[in-house]
């Protein structure tokens, strides 16, 4: 039995999850630290400047993503066995033509973002800052980039280490401004957003220098971008981004101005608990795009299903924890929060869960159409049940709304998994 048990632990998968998740975690300290050190450098009226323009260059990094991660998961982990000219021309190819795209639209946003600021956001940043966010984007996009190759190629340690020692190095920096009284908005941007991808790129280069040269002499070739598969995979995530935030902004809309605060914190703690899905789902995907055959799906199945109990267990924790120690950790004003967080626990357990399916379906048969199709019956579930729920309810009604949307998702997706596996030959 001690046997089974230590054999278990030292699983390669179980060490990388515990890596990652542990490395994920660190991430959400360091953005607590971050938050606190902030507060008490700037007055309310900077930090919500410098929320603004922080929020926009991260929603940008996400979005010029252009489904490069899916891309990156689903064909790396092969090209890998053979660490061949092909891997070199797909990572430089890929890298190109996200840069390219990224690229064009971030010079749109520099020619347009002092007119945008001045008429849409508000912040009355000087054009300093605001330029600076936007070369902060193409930054944040480079890093997640080889942050996502390098999780594809299982190297979940080094990743994790470069990623704090980055948000180490920030820290001091805070703190060398802070005592030094040069800190503003715009040079706090430019920490985040250049000097720390700087130090996580300057750490690898280091170690991996040999592979630069490589990909510097390497050949760009349009087909390694797998336009139709990572365009279809864009489309899908922002569906699904979309529909994530549909609730809140319609809460908004229709006036509930402090139940949307209540409402977005209980979000904000649902999606710490979903930080240890996004662990192991990152140390599962390179595993499902190498599988070939029946039994080797079926064991990365069965292994995802048992490592989401885990989230499903902290999820579960949630829902029973008493609501005093809510109470105790954001005051009573915030008492809605404990009955709104309860209830969408039960919903994310459905994510925790799909997320196996999904991996299957985008990574092993290479198939986003499903994801898309299931993200697209998503939103709109989400969107027509809440202008639906929000004016009879209010925002206890969006849980129902949520659940509803989650297990319409995952039974698609269950039905689409177990056809495509039948046809896998035996």
């Amino acid at each position: 039995m001690l046997e089974k048990i230590t054999s278990f632990i030292k699983h390669p998968t179980n060490i990388n999850v515990l890596i990652n998740t542990v490395g994920n975690y660190l991430n959400v300290f360091f953005s607590l630290l971050f938050v606190l050190i902030l507060t008490r450098i700037f007055n309310p009226a900077q930090y919500g400047v410098f929320n603004v323009l922080f929020g926009i260059a991260y929603v940008l990094a996400n979005v010029l993503d252009f489904g490069t991660t899916a891309t990156i998961y689903s064909y790396l982990p092969p090209l890998m066995v053979e660490r061949g000219e092909n891997m070199y021309r797909f990572i430089k190819s890929t890298f190109f033509y996200q840069s390219i795209f990224s690229m064009a639209i971030i010079l749109i946003l520099f020619a347009t973002f002092p007119y945008l600021d001045k008429v849409f956001f508000k912040t009355g940043a000087p054009a300093w800052e605001l330029y600076i966010t936007a070369v902060s984007v193409l930054f944040f996009i480079w890093q997640n980039f080889v942050n996502n190759l390098l999780f594809a190629a299982k190297k979940f340690l080094k990743a994790n280490i470069y990623l704090n020692i980055a948000n180490i190095i920030k820290t001091l920096i805070l703190f060398l401004f802070m005592a030094s009284k040069h800190v503003s908005v715009g040079t706090v941007i430019f920490t985040f957003g250049v000097v720390g991808p700087i130090i996580y790129f300057s750490l690898l280069f280091l170690q991996k220098k040999d592979l630069f040269f490589i990909l510097l002499k390497t050949e760009v070739k349009r087909e390694e971008f797998r336009f139709g598969y990572t365009m279809t995979y864009f489309i899908a995530s922002q569906f699904y981004n979309l529909g994530m935030r549909m609730d809140l902004f319609l809460l908004s809309y229709f006036g509930h101005k402090r139940d949307a605060g209540f409402y977005g914190l209980s979000q904000k703690i649902i999606l710490t608990v979903i930080t240890t899905v996004i662990s192991i789902t990152q140390v599962l995907s390179p595993l499902f795009s190498s599988a070939n055959t029946r039994k080797q799906i079926m064991r990365h199945l069965k292994t995802g299903f048992v490592y989401m109990l885990l989230p499903a267990g902290l999820l579960l924790l949630l829902f029973i924890t008493p609501t005093w120690i809510f109470a105790l950790l954001f005051t009573d004003a915030f008492s809605k929060t404990a009955i709104i967080t309860k209830a969408l626990s039960l919903a994310y357990i459905l994510n925790a869960f799909s997320s196996v399916l999904m991996l299957f379906l985008l990574y092993t048969i290479k198939k986003p159409i499903y994801i898309l199709a299931t993200n697209v019956i998503f939103f709109f579930i989400i969107t027509l049940g809440s202008l639906y729920i929000i004016p009879v309810k209010g925002v206890f009604g969006l849980p129902t709304i949520i659940t509803i949307a989650y297990a319409v998702a995952t039974v698609i997706l269950t039905i689409a998994t177990v056809y495509e596996f039948k046809k896998i030959p035996a």
